[in-house]
């Protein structure tokens, strides 16, 4: 066949393949006309999930009589005028491409009346851009846009199509995102006559939580930390939800560029890292984020749809934004969580987590400070030095908390001599539960702390902050460790000697089989040294060898302080309780053990009350 121009309704109808993927495609390219119109309010009217119709009103600045046959023809926009305006584009739409393609699939009547105007235009389309005539209407100022039959002329399409409600579920989903990226503008949304959506403009802070929450849940925004961070002309704003609130699938992250809702893999990488070591594996973060920049700093060109964007500094974007999360995360205290944590979702069971039971062969007699218990008392080594460093500097600060040898766990728990009058978020120990979990009492009810998984996360902090300023302290053994391992352990142990020795092991290859431990991180010298050496090198050839460690240092370091910190069945007295709480209430993270699992919980004297019926 000989070359020869396409007719005018079928390029806007293949342009229209590219652009209008189903109803939900339209009410988006609709919807962002209306922002950079001004709108205030839009109001959405849907039938049948958009099949049968797709009406949207603005009151934006409308559009003069003499542009509505421009605004319904291809490449005709009011947005852009040359190539630098669209190498810094700041509105949602500048293709001019929407309009005519969404008519040659649909019958379109646009109406639109502005300011200075006596009326209202009105035009239809069909796509092939000819024989408009735009008659008077009296339409309010605005514009307002009909889109009736949805691929009426193209039933290919149209038989792609899901069930109404499914189109109509992708339709709400679509309106609430873009409602996320509009405070100041209201919204409304129908369905077959009958109103889902109404959302008010949200001018205050709190207004705009509000809005956060009729979208994303009130559990949502009761367990999230607002983000506010600038640096290097970027600017990050608004909600991230604490690691222990996730979900199962990504369908809770909202990530808006210069009020542009997108999808982006460097996006999600910085997120990803920020969260590596809070989230429980096989959970997703939740969010609500704005990142604003220079527009000449990203190419939103990338996507006919303008779903993705691309970044002219993506490492920088990744840094900052990675930094930003990083550190919001890092700041969260427990004294920050108390005015939340009423209405935090219980954990699931299958993700509850089982501490780790330590075997028999490997226990020595520990102290019982409670003379009354089992005759019998569960064993293990000695606390690691964080927390016996803790008790010094406790019982150094609040002598007259651990001046009682002679008093026995009853008037321990029935007297508050043991705490003191500073007020601490977590409280103060009264009971070491199945020697699994803390029970300690604070004003507004009590605190249930997973003894080895905040522990982990004390001794976790501690170790990566050690590493990152180069300071590891290394403690020689008195007498050498010798260890029979398989000769692939001892290949690595003799090939990373100067890596073990960055994170404090002096470790050598002593036999084809065999390697010699000399000193390890002093704080971790009260703990089975061998078991941790061999618990390491099994975690290193698991998942990988120097290179991938080298580049995932936390990766080992958590390994190390997982391995290194109290187990669950090991007695703990009052002061050893006291001091890990107080250890806890100056870590990052601690919401959260390096595994993402929860390491506390509160139960208000509400939540108390409710139980046994009090006050009813």
């Amino acid at each position: 066949m000989r070359i020869h121009s396409l007719p005018i309704q079928l390029v806007n109808q293949i342009a229209a393949g590219e652009v209008v993927e189903r109803p939900s495609s339209v009410v988006k390219e609709l919807v962002e006309n209306c922002f950079d119109a001004g709108a205030k309010q839009i109001t959405i009217e849907i039938e049948q999930g958009g099949v049968r119709l797709i009406k949207i009103r603005d009151d934006g600045c409308g559009i003069v009589k003499e542009d509505l046959p421009l605004a319904l023809s291809r490449h005709a926009t009011s947005k852009i005028a040359t190539l630098h305006d669209l190498e810094q584009v700041s509105s949602m739409g500048f293709r001019g491409e929407a309009l005519p393609s969404i008519s040659s699939v649909a019958r379109l009547t646009l109406i639109s009346r502005t300011a200075d105007a006596d009326c209202a235009w009105s035009v239809t389309a069909d796509g092939s851009e000819k024989n408009f005539d735009p008659q008077p209407d009296p339409h309010p100022l605005g514009t307002t846009i009909d889109v009736r039959d949805l691929f009426y002329n193209t039933p290919a399409r149209r038989k792609f199509l899901k069930t109404e409600k499914t189109e109509f579920t992708h339709i709400e989903t679509l309106v609430k995102r873009m409602a996320l990226s509009r405070f100041d503008i209201s919204f409304t949304l129908n369905h077959n006559h009958k109103e889902i959506l109404n959302l008010k403009v949200a001018d205050s802070e709190r207004d705009k939580e509000r809005r956060v929450a009729e979208i994303c849940g009130s559990s949502f925004i009761e367990n999230a930390v607002k983000i506010e961070f600038a640096a290097s002309g970027l600017e990050l704003t608004g909600w991230v939800g604490l690691p222990t609130f996730s979900r199962s699938q990504q369908d809770m992250q909202f990530f808006y560029v210069n009020g542009r809702l997108i999808k982006d893999k460097l996006v999600s990488h910085a997120v990803k890292q920020a969260y590596q070591d809070v989230l429980f594996h096989g959970r997703h973060p939740v969010f609500v984020l704005y990142l604003r920049l220079d527009p000449t700093l990203v190419d939103v060109n990338a996507h006919p749809a303008k779903l993705e964007v691309r970044f002219r500094e993506g490492r920088l974007v990744h840094d900052f934004l990675f930094t930003a999360l990083h550190r919001s995360l890092a700041d969260i205290r427990p004294e920050h969580l108390m005015t939340q944590i009423d209405t935090i979702e219980p954990v699931r069971t299958d993700l509850a987590y089982s501490p780790e039971v330590t075997h028999e062969s490997e226990l020595k007699p520990a102290f019982n400070s409670t003379p009354n218990y089992n005759p019998r008392p569960p064993q293990q080594y000695a606390l690691p030095l964080t927390v016996s460093e803790s008790i010094r500097a406790y019982a150094s600060l609040y002598p007259e908390d651990t001046q009682h040898p002679d008093k026995s766990f009853d008037e321990l728990v029935a007297t508050p001599a043991f705490a003191p009058a500073t007020n601490h978020p977590l409280g103060y120990a009264i009971a070491h539960i199945h020697n699994i979990y803390i029970l300690a009492e604070t004003p507004k009810g009590i605190i249930l702390v997973d003894t080895h998984a905040a522990h982990e996360r004390v001794t976790y902090e501690r170790l990566k902050k050690q590493y990152q300023n180069g300071t590891v302290p290394s403690q020689p053994l008195l007498l050498p460790i010798k260890m029979n391992v398989t000769s692939a352990e001892a290949d690595l142990a003799e090939q990373e000697s100067e890596f073990f020795m960055s994170f404090g092991f002096e470790l050598n290859r002593s036999g084809p089989e065999t390697i010699t431990l000399r000193a390890t991180p002093a704080l971790l010298r009260n703990v089975d040294k061998e078991k941790l050496i061999r618990d390491v090198l099994a975690d290193i050839l698991v998942h990988g060898l120097s290179n991938r460690i080298q580049d995932n240092t936390n990766q080992l370091l958590a390994s190390i302080a997982c391995h290194g910190s109290v187990r669950a069945h090991r007695r703990l007295t009052i002061d050893e309780m006291n001091a890990l709480l107080r250890d806890m209430e100056q870590t990052e993270r601690i919401g959260q053990c390096n595994h993402g699992r929860p390491t506390w919980i509160e139960l208000s004297t509400n939540e108390l009350d409710k139980f046994f019926m009090r006050g009813q």
